[in-house]
């Protein structure tokens, strides 16, 4: 049996789960999330434990069980504290800020504003030379950070650019001054 799979989700006060067939939603303090189940994967609810069970034993069913019970986990944490990504600008005159509608815009060296709009779900914040970018499903703020990071990755001679925060950039020596002979 798989061993992520296996474990029970432990439900905190006031998440509810409802499970309609293969959809599985939750709900929670912060929205509702919702997932649909593969063909192999059954979901169950004893008591305030939501309980994965599959239907194969093939490799297949086995990897599936467990990414079912880790991506439902994700969703309960989701619903209850929420997910964050925080990235770092690094730069001379690198700037971002939140415009009216909530979409991030970054200078970030180029000869315009890059405008990044915001999923429905997603909040962003600055606080000087940080983005932090908020939200209830993990999927989605992963995928919101990662499109800001793609705006200007972090380059390996001076480490310019957007990083994660704590991200190590592996850096590279410049060119190597010629000696006089």
């Amino acid at each position: 049996m798989s061993k992520i799979g296996k474990l029970p989700i432990d439900l905190p006060e006031g998440v509810k789960v409802e499970i309609k067939g293969k959809e599985v939603s939750v709900s929670g303090v912060k929205g509702t999330l919702s997932h649909r189940l593969p063909e192999v994967i059954d979901a169950k609810l004893e008591g305030n434990k939501l309980i994965l069970d599959r239907r194969a034993e093939d490799d297949r069913a086995l990897s599936l069980h467990g990414t079912s019970r880790a991506i439902l986990a994700n969703m309960v944490k989701g619903v209850v504290d929420g997910w964050s990504k925080t990235l770092e600008l690094v730069g001379t005159g690198y700037r971002a800020e939140v415009n009216a509608e909530g979409n991030l815009v970054l200078m970030v060296g180029f000869s315009h504003p890059v405008v990044v709009n915001a999923p429905e779900g997603i909040t962003f914040k600055v606080e000087k030379s940080d983005i932090t970018v908020s939200g209830i499903d993990r999927e989605l703020v992963g995928l919101v950070a990662a499109r800001v990071r793609a705006v200007r990755p972090p380059e390996p001679y001076k480490g310019k650019g957007i990083r994660y925060k704590g991200e190590v950039v592996r850096r590279k020596a410049g060119k190597a001054v010629k000696a006089a002979a």
